[in-house]
């Protein structure tokens, strides 16, 4: 006797899922509003990573900028 293939395993893993929800539609629809705040909650997390990298990146940049325009301005006190 073969072995079934994981194609097989998974249809039949798939079908059993199907049928013990299929009673409970409320229950189904829960899960999937769970897995859709996850992913949306992973968006949202890494857009605001990546808005914190390039304030980070233009904020430095304005401090070398001015870092640059006071080197500038300093005016060396005289020697006696």
């Amino acid at each position: 006797m073969m072995n079934p293939g994981v194609s097989e395993e998974a249809g039949q893993t798939a079908r059993s899922f199907i049928d013990v929800f299929r009673g409970n539609a409320a229950m189904l629809a829960l899960i999937a509003a769970n897995v859709a705040m996850m992913v949306f909650t992973f968006y949202a997390l890494l857009r605001a990573g990546e808005m914190r990298d390039n304030n980070f990146k233009e904020q430095m940049a304005y401090q070398r900028h001015v870092d640059e325009l006071l080197s500038r301005c300093v005016v060396p006190a005289p020697t006696p």
